[in-house]
């Protein structure tokens, strides 16, 4: 109930603030079964975006344990799903509480692989997360502005979703299996990003 709520308080603030975003391949998005929605993370609101384009699939979110000190803040981020992960140490936990989100609820996964918003890495974490969960990886990618203030300018927010990325056939998750993990997800957001504007090219704030 109090996920359906500020979802709904969030569609209303964004579409005041900028009210131009355009959701691109919804269709792509599994109907019946859990997944991971990954994206490069390139602002503090694209989950907002993505969770929102993804609806009525309702997200739990990995999110920086820092923000948990703040009660009123942690309050809303446990009501939404949210879990604290220790980034220097991620511990068990971070594994094992998506996992259990994914296979025992009706909740599915939002999740920046590269961990950062500055970095293109991908982690091992989430070929981890999907192959202990057996669930799949669904790749999207955030254009529009990198700068709050660009939002209130109406500047065009699109959020584009791409075909479901199976990983089962890698056998193992050694360096060899996560690099061809990597390049699968690597190579959907950069298709998606030709897809949407081929003279794109994300610089970060």
């Amino acid at each position: 109930m109090f996920y359906r709520f500020i979802k709904g308080v969030v569609w209303v603030l964004l579409g005041i603030i900028n009210g131009n975003a355009h959701y691109q391949n919804q269709a792509a998005l599994p109907k019946d079964e859990n997944y991971i929605l990954v994206a490069p993370h390139r602002t503090w609101w694209d989950p907002f975006y993505m969770a929102l384009a993804a609806s009525p699939k309702q997200f739990c979110f990995m999110a920086k344990e820092e923000l948990f000190a703040n009660p009123v803040l942690r309050f809303i981020l446990v009501h939404l799903n949210a879990f604290p992960v220790d980034r220097k140490k991620p511990g068990p936990s971070a594994v094992k509480r998506p996992i259990k989100y994914l296979k025992e609820t009706d909740k599915s996964l939002v999740m920046f692989p590269s961990g950062t918003r500055h970095s293109t890495e991908l982690k091992g974490g989430m070929a981890l997360i999907a192959r202990l969960a057996k669930v799949k990886i669904v790749p999207c990618v955030y254009q529009g502005p990198t700068k709050f203030s660009q939002l209130f300018k109406r500047t065009p927010v699109t959020i584009r979703f791409g075909e479901p990325i199976d990983i089962s056939d890698i056998k193992k998750l050694d360096k060899d299996g996560l690099a061809q993990v990597e390049t699968r997800v690597q190579g959907a957001f950069y298709e998606l990003d030709q897809a949407i504007d081929p003279n794109y090219k994300y610089i970060p704030k």
